[in-house]
């Protein structure tokens, strides 16, 4: 049983790994391998220009984007976990959770198509109303400082479903014998979500919290490609380090950055796991990964 496991993660991953050499050559198409060796100059291109390089802005667009993900999913999440826990109606609790897991399953692409129906300055819906109500469009697409909350939004929308449902198997993983004593005891419902649930939860939370970490460096690809693309307008808020590696992969063929890029997360990623896990450790040595 353990032979797909093991086949996967030496096809995709260890095998690949040969290609880091790509980071430390200027990759020319006609020598491949044998291309100049330039050592470290990939990543000195990336980091040039201090704290404005373009290493720093990808960082920074790809940690802020990732830490907001992070924790505005688990809050919204937990919360409807719970929630719906708490809900006597058991039909309109499936109708929820099943209208509430639908958007899992979109496609990023169509995703980016309602988004662009919703915002598109001649067409959208939003300017549409505006122009009704006797307001002046507003051109979101020109609009930097507005697509950082956009985003956020849609990434709750889509995954809110998905995230909920593990909370809730969770919390239905409580002995309910704690909540009959709790309710004997005279807890309110309140209390018993403050005292019995949430604590309950945060091995849940912790282990999650952890897998989430381990991907802070990898933004969501698929989000920011479909939505944003190649504007180069908004480009210094949304750009992230994987649509800069597609860019240097596909459009710049710059297989030497992409590659620099792309170690440069995979070790950074490595690091804050290993250093998060060991503050859990630290804290609450139980809840760690190892």
């Amino acid at each position: 049983m353990l032979i797909p496991m093991i086949a996967f993660f030496l096809l995709f991953s260890y095998i690949p790994m040969f290609g880091l050499y790509y980071a430390f050559i200027d990759y020319d198409f006609s020598l491949e391998l044998f291309s100049p060796f330039v050592g470290f100059k990939n990543f000195e291109f990336l980091f040039r220009g201090g704290t404005d390089s373009i290493i720093w802005v990808l960082i920074r667009n790809t940690v802020l984007y990732n830490i907001a993900f992070i924790v505005l999913n688990n809050i919204f999440q937990i919360s409807i976990a719970v929630l719906l826990k708490e809900l006597t109606f058991k039909r309109f609790v499936k109708m929820s959770q099943t209208m509430m897991f639908m958007p899992y399953f979109v496609s990023m692409v169509i995703v980016a198509s309602i988004v662009y129906n919703l915002f598109s300055y001649d067409y959208g819906v939003f300017n549409s109303a505006f122009k009704s109500l006797g307001f002046e469009k507003f051109d979101f697409y020109a609009t930097p400082a507005a697509w950082p909350f956009i985003i956020v939004a849609i990434e709750i929308w889509k995954g809110l479903g998905y995230g909920s449902v593990i909370y809730l198997a969770a919390i239905h993983g409580i002995d309910d014998s704690i909540y009959e004593a709790a309710y004997v005891d005279g807890a309110s419902k309140w209390q018993r979500i403050l005292h019995i649930t949430l604590p309950l939860l945060k091995p849940t939370v912790i282990i999650l919290l952890l897998f989430s970490i381990g991907g802070i460096m990898r933004g969501q690809f698929d989000l920011f490609w479909n939505i944003i693309g190649n504007n180069g307008l908004l480009m210094n808020v949304t750009d992230i380090i994987d649509t800069y590696v597609y860019r240097s992969l596909t459009v710049n063929f710059s297989l030497g950055l992409g590659t620099a890029a792309g170690l440069f997360q995979s070790v950074f990623g490595l690091i804050l796991v290993v250093a998060v896990n060991a503050i859990v450790r630290k804290v609450d040595r139980e809840n760690s990964l190892f």
